[in-house]
């Protein structure tokens, strides 16, 4: 018999032969393949297994300070509130990860493995914007080459170099353009991400595709003051990780309103009272 087999439920196996990505307050990640059965062959072994693709695994580990049935009921609900908004937003086009596994007793959630890199890793910030303020230094990029990290992942680029963040404008441009479709599709759907960052959202390396991940905070909701608030903390999370990414985020707004239609008006009318709510709250500490 399979030496793997033993008294243990399936997830809790598959968590023990997973590798530890990253771990926070709520929830640990885990990289791992689904073994299948093969369709033929008398005995079964551990060569028998055929590997598959990559999970991600998200498992919402129990809190011991909690009652343990509190604990089991949140959690239960957190991993089926995750998989059902994932399930509707691939319902309406939103290009999300993929379900592979849902155990919600095991509080485990298993997605499709994303290759690529996040829109926060493609987007330099901070000290790197030090190295392009003079119209010299961006003409020598223009001779020499500059670097095109998401060009490279094949979103159209160009040859302007981004006078904010040295990247080619194309590229660029047509990166936010998808945020904003993205995000649209969401919030058509009335799907509330909650926690909308450039490191929730992935370039897919194969084909080129912006993906939204980490719905753990996801909700539903029609309220235009849920998604102009959505929007606020993407904008929030533009400005403290990307300095001087004014445009950038214009360039999302742009696309968001051309893909919401007559819908945008009210939502830009609400997102303009919820900023200037947080000016007041910045104002008040």
């Amino acid at each position: 018999m399979l030496s793997s087999l033993s008294s243990k439920p399936p997830t809790q196996q598959l968590l023990q032969s997973a590798d530890l990505v990253s771990q926070g307050a709520e929830a640990a990640i885990y990289k791992a393949y689904l073994r299948q059965f093969p369709t033929s062959g008398h005995g079964v072994d551990d060569a028998a297994f055929e590997a598959s693709e990559p999970v991600l695994l998200k498992h919402r580990f129990h809190k011991h300070y909690r009652h343990p049935s509190l604990d089991a009921s949140l959690t239960r609900q957190r991993i089926a509130g995750e998989a059902r908004a994932l399930m509707r937003c691939m319902r309406s086009g939103v290009t999300v990860p993929g379900i592979r596994m849902v155990d919600v007793n095991e509080g485990v959630l298993g997605i499709e493995w994303i290759d690529g890199k996040s829109v926060r890793q493609l987007l330099p910030g901070g000290a790197e914007l030090d190295e392009i303020n003079e119209l010299e230094e961006v003409d020598e990029i223009h001779e020499n080459g500059a670097a095109d990290p998401i060009g490279d992942y094949g979103v159209s680029g160009g040859r302007t170099v981004h006078m904010l963040i040295g990247l080619y404008s194309s590229s660029v441009d047509a990166l936010m353009n998808m945020i904003g479709v993205e995000i649209a599709k969401m919030h058509l759907a009335d799907i509330i991400h909650g926690d909308l960052t450039t490191s929730n959202m992935m370039l897919r390396k194969q084909t080129s595709d912006l993906v939204l991940i980490d719905f753990g905070l996801a909700y539903h909701s029609t309220l235009v003051e849920d998604k102009a608030v959505d929007l606020y903390v993407l904008e929030r999370a533009f400005a403290s990780t990307h300095p001087d990414s004014e445009p950038l985020f214009s360039e999302v707004l742009n696309a968001y309103e051309k893909r919401m239609g007559k819908r945008w008006l009210p939502i830009k009318k609400r997102l303009d009272d919820v900023r200037l709510r947080g000016r007041k709250r910045s104002m008040v500490g």
